[in-house]
């Protein structure tokens, strides 16, 4: 295993948490609004707009693919933290409170990504971008399924662990996509 990996991780998600605190200062936290259902959608849209983008070789909005995966990676941080709050806790949260939050969540997907890298011996170097696209909308459309079932599943792993398998794929783009490394 390459031992740089976690580094480029970290990379990835420091571009994403500038981002999300200065989304979080701008706007506070009205994502907790979003029940996870809705979460689920704004990653698809955000996904699906990545797909036409490598299909079309067009981009008409300008808004680039890169940003789009950020937007993946703090969509997958913001559902994983809507998980584990209940609707009765405070819609609105202090800034330190919430990054202490992303960090926490980022950390628990860092720590599966070490783990499954491990099993699948960085298979990831040597997927193409379009790849982690195809993969994050198979997730979504997984995670719709069990989300239509109630969040019941017999085998399934569940909600949680698609998010965290998204925002990896995302960040194995945004590692891709910068050049982070050379394969």
């Amino acid at each position: 295993m390459n031992t740089d990996t976690p580094l480029l991780f970290d990379k990835a998600i420091s571009q994403c948490r500038e981002l999300f605190q200065k989304k979080t200062h701008d706007y506070g936290t009205a994502w907790r609004i979003l029940r996870p259902i809705s979460i689920t959608d704004q990653i698809f849209i955000k996904a699906q707009r990545i797909r036409s983008i490598e299909e079309k070789k067009e981009n008409k909005v300008g808004e680039s693919i890169e940003n789009e995966f950020i937007g993946i990676v703090n969509y997958c941080i913001i559902a994983l933290i809507q998980i584990e709050l209940n609707a009765s806790d405070d819609m609105e949260m202090n800034e330190e409170l919430v990054m202490k939050l992303f960090d926490a969540k980022a950390d628990d997907c860092k720590k599966l990504m070490i783990d499954k890298n491990h099993d699948y011996g960085e298979a990831w170097r040597d997927m193409r971008v379009s790849t982690y696209t195809d993969l994050i909308l198979m997730k979504i459309l997984r995670t719709k399924q069990i989300e239509d079932k109630g969040g019941k599943t017999l085998v399934s792993e569940g909600i949680g662990a698609n998010f965290s398998d998204m925002l990896n794929y995302a960040v194995f783009a945004l590692i891709r996509i910068n050049n982070f490394y050379k394969s």
